[in-house]
């Protein structure tokens, strides 16, 4: 799969350390994979959920933040939509993720 924009996850890490390392990990699992559909997904990370419109929620380190993508199996493309904390998700419109 390939990562739009890995710069992304690099900033958020940037301001939030403590993410660092979680979000490294599954970045470098999304970037070997070969997903064809969510089950494959599920596979590997047991606690990740679908959240409507090929979109994917990721609880990153023990759930303390959330990392959602608009994935597309057809071309191998994850889309970072968002990344923060529960209060951060909930300012924002999520019709806009």
């Amino acid at each position: 799969m390939r990562v739009v924009a890995k710069s992304t996850l690099r900033e958020y890490w940037d301001n939030h350390p403590e993410c660092k390392q979680p979000l490294l990990s599954w970045y470098k699992v999304a970037i070997k994979a070969k997903w064809s559909n969510f089950n494959e997904i599920k596979e590997q990370f047991g606690s990740c959920k679908i959240v409507g419109n090929d979109r994917i929620v990721f609880k990153v380190k023990g759930n303390n933040y959330r990392l959602i993508i608009k994935i597309s199996f057809e071309n191998q493309l994850i889309y970072i939509r968002f990344l923060g904390t529960h209060s951060e998700y909930d300012l924002i419109d999520a019709k806009q993720i």
